[in-house]
């Protein structure tokens, strides 16, 4: 039973709605974060748009294959009365907790926390009084709100605060608008004790898991293309491998071309979808790398939003370091040890001779900026104290 002397939150997400790994250890860090503060949190994800099925590799009305994919993990970590999934579209079911307990819910709840701004909010939402607009893609809100897009101010109206893991919003250096909202800088929450560090595995590549080609997010803001994808940017430094005799890998589903392209250049490849679907495989496979080199997508790196990547804050609490793309995360995160910005392939291949010639330390270091930025319990703590609460 829930204890009515702790605050109520609902977390939103796209938990059940794409049940990768990543995904999944992405809302198991809120709900167990906000678990350890003493809150009473339920994951719940009630929307109109049909669940990503893996199996399809296409969107789907039937969740019940991802339904039993995550509803076991959450058993396994003690949430297997704090959840539901509710299909709001014609002929969708209910999963998890009944309909009348997620409107009672939905009355009671103190807060509620939408995660990516997946979660469309409706009449019922309102009763709440604290509703956070979580958002962990910066840019294009922003711009559309510059813009005066309806549809978009309509959305962000309906919450009490807004929060975003453009850090560097506001900052001199950024180039994104901030009008009409105030953006609360903040990060992602990491419950430590998922990824202890292992012993370095010999051979370990430094590798990232990837999304190589999106389409669809593209901006034009002031006259410019600001783009999504991170296809752009990892050709850009395609011969890394041919430079060092580190090896690297690549987690990225990709065609037949850019595949013989990488491979010409000494990259390995995995598939993603493989390692993703398995909860352990993925941890293993961030826990037992040689660190992470990946980069970041155009619009946060030309407009300096100060992104930092979920993944990449994984590595760090595996106590693996990292290479990521300059956001103008570097005006928020310590680098130089354990963690690296670049620019340049000159700024990649420094902070690689740099890791290789103090392996160790730099793996601690790794694993002490997760435990002073990014503990679920720091995080989490700082925004519960910035709604009151």
């Amino acid at each position: 039973m829930a204890d009515k002397s702790k605050p109520k939150i609902i977390v939103f997400g796209i938990l059940f709605w794409y049940p990768l790994a990543g995904v999944t250890y992405q809302f198991l860090h809120f709900m167990l974060g906000l678990r350890k503060l003493g809150f009473d949190p339920y994951y719940i994800e009630d929307s109109a748009r049909w669940i990503y099925d893996p199996n399809l590799r296409d969107s789907s009305p039937d969740a019940t294959a991802n339904i039993n994919t995550v509803a076991s993990i959450l058993s396994e970590y003690g949430l297997a009365d704090r959840w539901a999934f509710r299909g709001h579209y014609e002929g969708g079911s209910c999963y998890g907790m009944t309909e009348t307990q997620i409107a009672e819910l939905y009355k009671t709840a103190d807060v509620m926390i939408n995660v990516t701004g997946a979660q469309e909010l409706r009449e019922e939402h309102l009763n709440c009084p604290v509703r956070v607009y979580l958002e962990t893609d910066p840019v294009v809100s922003q711009i559309q709100i510059a813009q005066g897009n309806k549809d978009a101010i309509a959305v962000l109206d309906m919450f009490t605060h807004h929060f975003t893991y453009g850090e560097n919003l506001g900052c001199p250096d950024c180039r994104l608008p901030t009008e009409r909202y105030t953006w609360r800088p903040t990060r992602q929450p990491v419950l430590l004790e998922l990824w202890e560090p292992m012993p370095a595995k010999s051979g370990a590549a430094f590798n990232t898991i990837a999304t190589w080609k999106n389409v669809g997010r593209d901006i034009v803001y002031q006259g410019e293309s600001y783009y999504w994808s991170k296809d752009r940017e990892f050709l850009k430094f395609v011969d890394l491998p041919d430079r060092r005799d580190t090896a690297f890998e690549l987690a990225a589903g990709v065609d037949a071309d850019t595949r013989k392209l990488l491979e010409s250049h000494r990259w390995h490849l995995a598939d993603p979808v493989h390692i993703s679907r398995d909860m352990r495989r993925y941890n293993q496979y961030i826990r037992q790398s040689r660190g992470e080199f990946t980069v970041a997508k155009d619009q946060n790196i030309r407009l300096k939003s100060g992104w930092f990547s979920d993944r990449s804050a994984c590595y760090l609490a595996a106590g693996r370091p990292v290479i990521n793309q300059e956001t103008g995360f570097s005006n928020h995160l310590p680098t130089g040890k354990g963690l690296f910005s670049f620019q340049t392939m000159d700024d990649i291949l420094a902070a690689v001779d740099a890791i290789e010639a103090d392996y160790v330390g730099h793996c601690r270091a790794a694993r002490e900026i997760a435990e002073e930025y990014f503990a679920a319990e720091k995080v989490l703590g700082e925004m519960m104290d910035q709604i009151g609460c």
